[in-house]
């Protein structure tokens, strides 16, 4: 899903940065050291072709003595609601030309079909009025855009199995998802690999990972917990968060045994499905 961001906004954040600076005698690779971005970061939100997320507005307030001025100016540059702390990450996703995801208990939010995503959204909490919870849903099957052109973004997506297994909206639900990603997977749009649980401990068990290549950026890594969530732009760590994903890639099942899995399961919904007495089933 692309952020649906105001371009004029943009421009003059970018330009009373740059001001700011130039005022404060820093070059961008000055200012970029004293608030941990890199001078390329700062080079792109000057050109308006980059967000700063909130701890970057809030660390350049503090430097540039602005008082809180780039944080309360970056609402205006977003005109669809996402997490605040996923909003620079929503924007790179659908920028990438190849992406890299591993996911430990929930399906990604690109590969969500609209009942499974309406689950996750409505077991929140606080709970979500149901004009809120159903503006999110929008927003959220949105990013299964970014899958329309079979050629970008090359999509690997590494599935802990209890992705799988984690009954969200009953065993309908469930079937119809699995079917989803397996649809992805047998028509080549996506990779898929499945780390199963007899894998036992693996090198991603603190989280799910993001890695994004751009065409013209350096890649970056989105890494996300409870509420929050960070972008990675420094080479060093992203190539550390990309040793660790190929390492976690190397305990999972190949693309081809993944489907098979992912296949089985669905059929054990669908089972169940029809032992519940659903009028319909995924196959239908």
């Amino acid at each position: 899903m692309a952020i649906e961001d105001n371009p004029i906004s943009r421009v003059r954040y970018g330009e009373e940065l740059r001001r700011r600076r130039e005022a404060a005698g820093l070059t961008q690779e000055e200012l970029g050291q004293r608030v941990a971005m890199s001078r390329t970061h700062i080079a792109h939100i000057e050109a308006g072709r980059r967000r700063p997320d909130v701890e970057d507005a809030r660390r350049l307030d503090r430097e540039l003595g602005t008082d809180g001025f780039f944080e309360r100016f970056l609402p205006a540059l977003d005109g669809r609601k996402v997490a605040e702390h996923f909003a620079e990450a929503a924007e790179l996703e659908s920028q990438a030309v190849a992406i890299k995801q591993y996911a430990g208990v929930l399906v990604p939010g690109s590969l969500q079909t609209p009942d499974y995503a309406r689950e996750v959204l409505s077991s929140g909490h606080p709970a979500k009025s149901d004009v809120k919870r159903d503006s999110l849903l929008v927003t959220r099957l949105e990013r299964a855009r970014i899958l329309d052109n079979f050629d970008s973004p090359r999509l690997t997506v590494l599935l802990g199995e209890a992705v799988l297994r984690q009954m969200i909206g009953g065993a309908q639900v469930m079937c119809e998802q699995l079917r989803r990603i397996l649809e992805l997977g047998e028509s080549r749009r996506i990779r898929v690999h499945v780390l199963p649980f007899t894998a036992g401990a693996h090198a991603l068990l603190e989280g799910p990972v993001k890695l994004m290549w751009l065409e013209e950026l350096p890649p970056v890594a989105y890494v996300e917990g409870l509420k929050s969530g960070r972008i990675w732009e420094v080479q060093e760590t992203v190539r550390e968060l990309e040793d660790v994903y190929d390492h976690a890639l190397g305990d999972a099942l190949s693309h081809r045994k993944s489907l098979a899995l992912i296949g089985s399961v669905a059929e054990d919904y669908e089972h169940e499905t029809q032992r519940e007495h659903e009028p319909d089933n995924c196959l239908a």
